[in-house]
C-alpha cells in the first residue's frame, strides 16, 4: 500500500515538473529548435553587468526557473548546431521609387574608407552618461521613478528577443529599426522562405519585417507564460545580451515627419492627417483617400505637426504614436541595464562592432548603410518657421532622450 502511495506521488511530481519545463521553454517551439543560450558564451561590453551578478538575490520563483534554464543547458549542450557559414553579403536591394528614394534617403554604399572609432571607450561613455541622470534625483521625467514591474505589458512590445543567441533587442522606428528587425529574423530564425529560413536580411521583405507576428516580444510573454512571464523577462534581461540604437531627437521627428506625410500613406493620412488638417489648418471636407488629398496639394505642413505634438489632447486621445515617441518610453533604459547603446549618427562602426561582440558577424552582416538625408545641419531650416516658444516646449517634451542619451541641447533652436 505505502508503495502504491509513493508511487502515485512520484507521478504527479514529475507531472509539475514536466509541465513547468514546458512552460518555460515554449517560446522555443514558435520558432521551430530548442537552441539556448549559454552564459558561458555572452558576448559582454566594457562595463556592462555580468549575467551572474546578483544571481543569488532572486526571489525563489525566479531562482527555480533559472535553475531550470542552468540545467537544461547542460542537456542541451550535445545538440548539434548548424554549421557556421559565412554568408556573402547579396547585390540585391529593395527597389524603391525616386521619391521614396529622396525622402527616406537611402544610401547603398559601403562606406569603406570611415574611421574607425574607439568603440570600446565609446560604449562606456554612453552608458557612464544613461546610468548617471537615471541615477540623478535632481533630473526627473515622467516614469522615470517606476520600477521594472510597474511597465504594463502593452509598452514592452518593442522588446524583440532571440532565444537562440541570447540577444534582446529595442527597436526604436526612425533609427535604421527595418535592418536590425531584419537581422534578428535572420539571427532567431523566425520567418522562413519556402521552408528555409532567411540567410540575408535584405531578402525578407519589408511588409514580413514590420509584421507584429513575425518577433517575439516582450509583451507576448503573458499569453504564452502567464503569472511566470514577469519572471522569465527578468531571468532573460539578467542573461541575454541587450541594446538598442538612437538618434538626434528632433533629426528623428523630421525623419518621421517626412516618411509618414510627405510621401503617400493611407494609413497615416487617415489617422493622423485628417485630423491635423482639420484642428491646425481649418480644412473641412477633406478627401477620404491620401491621393486625392495630394493631388489638390493638401499636405500635413511641419507647423501642423509639430502643434500635434504640444497640443495636451493628443496625449489624451491616445499615447504617441510610435514613430515620434520619445526613446525612454519605448526602451525604458532607465528601468533596463542596457549593455550596448548604438547610434544612427555612428550606425556603420556601431553595428559591425556589436555583431562582433555577438559573436554572429560570421553568420551575417548588417545591410548596406542607410543613411537618410535628414541631417543635423537641417535642423535650422526646418525648425525656422516654427515659434520660438513652440521649439522650446518640443524640448521639453524631448529634453530625457536628449540627456539620457548624450546629445546636446540645440541651444541655436531655443534662443532668439
Amino acid at each position: 500500500m505505502t508503495k502504491a502511495r509513493l508511487l502515485r506521488l512520484s507521478v504527479v511530481l514529475v507531472s509539475i515538473f514536466m509541465i513547468l519545463l514546458i512552460i518555460v521553454y515554449w517560446d522555443n517551439v514558435g520558432t521551430a529548435h530548442f537552441y539556448l543560450h549559454t552564459s558561458f558564451s555572452r558576448p559582454r561590453s566594457p562595463g556592462a553587468i555580468t549575467a551572474g551578478e546578483d544571481w543569488e538575490a532572486l526571489p525563489d520563483v525566479d531562482e527555480f526557473l533559472a535553475k531550470l534554464l542552468s540545467s537544461s543547458l547542460k542537456q542541451n549542450s550535445s545538440i548539434p548546431r548548424k554549421t557556421e557559414q559565412l554568408l556573402v553579403q547579396g547585390s540585391n536591394k529593395p527597389v524603391v521609387s525616386n521619391l521614396e528614394e529622396n525622402v527616406r534617403g537611402y544610401d547603398w554604399s559601403t562606406h569603406k574608407d570611415r574611421n574607425s572609432l574607439d568603440q570600446e571607450k565609446l560604449q562606456v561613455e554612453r552608458q557612464r552618461t544613461l546610468r548617471e541622470f537615471c541615477a540623478n534625483s535632481s533630473f526627473t521625467f515622467p516614469t522615470k521613478e517606476r520600477s521594472f514591474d510597474d511597465i504594463p505589458n502593452y509598452e514592452l512590445n518593442h522588446l524583440i528577443v532571440d532565444d537562440r543567441h541570447g540577444i534582446i533587442y529595442c527597436y526604436v522606428p526612425k533609427v535604421a529599426c527595418t535592418n536590425w528587425k531584419r537581422v534578428m529574423i535572420v539571427l532567431s530564425e523566425s520567418l522562413l522562405d519556402q521552408g528555409v529560413p532567411y540567410r540575408n536580411p535584405l531578402d525578407i521583405p519589408r511588409e514580413h519585417v514590420h509584421n507584429t507576428s513575425t518577433h517575439l516580444t516582450f509583451n507576448k510573454f503573458w499569453r504564452r507564460y502567464g503569472k511566470f512571464s514577469r519572471h522569465l523577462m527578468k531571468i532573460k534581461l539578467k542573461k541575454y545580451t541587450k541594446f538598442l540604437f538612437v538618434r538626434d531627437p528632433f533629426v528623428r521627428l523630421i525623419s518621421a515627419f517626412r516618411s509618414k506625410f510627405e510621401l503617400e500613406n493611407e494609413d497615416f493620412y487617415r489617422r493622423f492627417a485628417i485630423p491635423m488638417l482639420k484642428l491646425y489648418s481649418n480644412h473641412t471636407n477633406l478627401p477620404t483617400s491620401v491621393s486625392e488629398a495630394f493631388g489638390a496639394g493638401l499636405k500635413v505642413s511641419f507647423s501642423d505637426f509639430i502643434q500635434y505634438l504640444l497640443d495636451p489632447r493628443t496625449e489624451k486621445m491616445a499615447p504617441f504614436n510610435e514613430h515620434w515617441r520619445q526613446v525612454y518610453r519605448l526602451c525604458h533604459p532607465c528601468q533596463i541595464d542596457y549593455d550596448f547603446i548604438g547610434k544612427l549618427e555612428t550606425l556603420d562602426e556601431d553595428a559591425a562592432y556589436l555583431l562582433q561582440l555577438l559573436k554572429v558577424d560570421r553568420l551575417l552582416r548588417f545591410p548596406p548603410s542607410y543613411r537618410n538625408r535628414t541631417a543635423s545641419s537641417w535642423e535650422d531650416n526646418w525648425f525656422a518657421k516654427i515659434p520660438l516658444a513652440w521649439r522650446q516646449q518640443l524640448y521639453k517634451l524631448y529634453e530625457a532622450d536628449f540627456v539620457l542619451f548624450g546629445y546636446p541641447k540645440p541651444e541655436n533652436l531655443l534662443k532668439d
